[in-house]
């Protein structure tokens, strides 16, 4: 049964949210009065917001099956609109399931049926061909960055879901790019379309060049980071041992980073991304992967270390500063002889000769071996750093927590005496550990020594 929380004004209050944008009042209101929508609209405009609201008021609490069923391309988009259905504390359970974690916990997770599944086409695919759960009660069907599952390759596997869906009522494709062609088995008859991508909205992005003097832009790129100061930003690459050889380099130069790469596995894709969101690391080098479909919000730059291929990945990536009605930067990283992809304007050189102060880092993130599965809520975690570690709200920084542990980020300068206090200490009657971190990665590598550790430390 849901709780009392699910009226839109509830749920927006909750997400500190107190007016919803154009696009996304003109969405729901389609969704809410049409059997089948397509949303187009920029990167970081809220279209996950836009879709969830009006499914959210379709479903049924007396259920307890799985109503509506939301597709995309990537591990991370799964689980960053998890986390924003839960955030919305609207009472319905919701689960995400992809490739890359162990079968195993979505078995467990899935004996308590979500009214909202969010998953990979075939980690889905999966779960149906073994009847995990009924597909009969599955109302509505969101395919999310829709053009990305088409071209990464998965039609085959939505194919093989979509056809099996025999009770929908509702269907709803968002994108940020135009033009992708929808196939016929999708089903999408006299669909409503939404359309903000030629909207003429101003922008709050300014695209700048730095010119590199030799053909090995590393230098120069340490010189724009040094330029740029403190602030969060991601540096984009377009192969993943690019990622290893830039991450190798800042660290040369003591410059604090996380990586982001399809060569990783997903456990170290999603912990490096903690570290980025939660400030232990300003500086996120990254393939085209991070480009859209993750949560990181309130992003100051981007740096193309490499030109992008093409031009929707120009404007993924751009996509990634600037949103909403925040400014960002992005600066085209380009060797003096190196000629500019059509689709990427002259703009202004940036002079970089000038270094902005840097401060030393901040935060610090600490592992907590308890989750979800222990009952523990980011309420009980913040009232064990204030009762037994001893700290002011000012000190305890985010707190995210998964199925099995949490990280919270606090001050360098009290990480030890915090682990003193809390290490091996009981919460909700579950005795935990309290480590740094990098602790966890260490013992997990079978690293022997801090120096060893501090070499791969920048892959995780």
């Amino acid at each position: 049964m849901a709780n009392t929380i699910k009226k839109q004004q509830d749920i927006l209050a909750k997400l500190n949210i107190h007016a919803l944008n154009s696009m996304q009042e003109e969405a729901i209101s389609a969704i809410a009065s049409n059997t089948n929508t397509i949303l187009l609209s920029p990167t970081g405009t809220g279209k996950t917001l836009a879709f969830l609201l009006p499914v959210i008021e379709t479903l049924d609490p007396n259920s307890s099956e799985v109503q509506a069923l939301i597709l995309v391309p990537s591990r991370e988009l799964a689980i960053q609109i998890e986390q924003v259905v839960r955030n919305m504390g609207s009472g319905f359970k919701v689960n995400a399931v992809y490739g890359g974690r162990p079968m195993s916990k979505d078995k467990i997770e899935l004996k308590h049926i979500p009214a909202i599944l969010i998953g990979t086409p075939g980690r889905i695919a999966d779960h149906f061909a073994n009847e995990r759960f009924a597909k009969t009660h599955i109302k509505t069907l969101i395919l999310d960055e829709f053009d990305k599952s088409l071209e990464v390759g998965f039609e085959y596997e939505m194919r093989g879901i979509i056809n099996q869906l025999n009770t929908l009522n509702k269907r709803i494709l968002t994108s940020a790019t135009q033009g992708v062609e929808i196939q016929e088995f999708i089903k999408l008859d006299q669909a409503k379309t939404i359309n903000y991508l030629k909207k003429k909205v101003a922008s709050k992005l300014e695209v700048k060049t730095v010119i590199a003097g030799a053909k090995n832009k590393s230098e120069t790129l340490v010189d724009l980071i040094l330029h740029i100061g403190n602030q969060p930003g991601i540096v984009f690459c377009n192969l993943k041992d690019s990622v290893n050889k830039v991450s190798a380099f800042l660290a040369k130069h003591k410059i604090s980073h996380s990586c982001f790469s399809g060569g990783m596995e997903q456990r170290d894709r999603e912990r490096s991304l903690i570290k980025f969101r939660n400030g232990t690391s300003q500086i996120l080098i990254a393939t085209d992967l991070a480009a859209r479909g993750i949560d990181i919000p309130e992003l100051k730059f981007i740096i193309h270390y490499e030109l992008p291929k093409a031009s929707e990945e120009f404007t993924h990536r751009n996509g990634r500063t600037a949103r909403v009605d925040v400014k960002g930067t992005a600066y085209v990283l380009k060797w003096e002889k190196e000629n500019l992809p059509v689709f990427i304007k002259k703009s202004k050189i940036e002079d970089i000769s000038k270094r902005a102060p840097r401060k030393s880092q901040y935060w610090e993130t600490l592992f907590i071996s308890g989750g979800r599965k222990d009952k523990i809520s980011k309420g009980d975690i913040a009232g064990l750093f204030f009762k037994q570690g001893n700290i002011t709200k000012d000190q305890l920084g985010n707190i995210e927590l998964k199925q099995d542990c949490a990280f919270v980020a606090v001050p360098v300068t009290i990480v030890n005496d915090l682990i003193e206090k809390l290490n091996n200490t009981r919460l909700k009657k579950k005795k935990i550990r309290v480590t740094l971190a990098y602790l966890f990665f260490y013992h997990r590598l079978h690293i022997n020594d801090r120096s060893s550790f501090d070499a791969v430390i920048l892959f995780l």
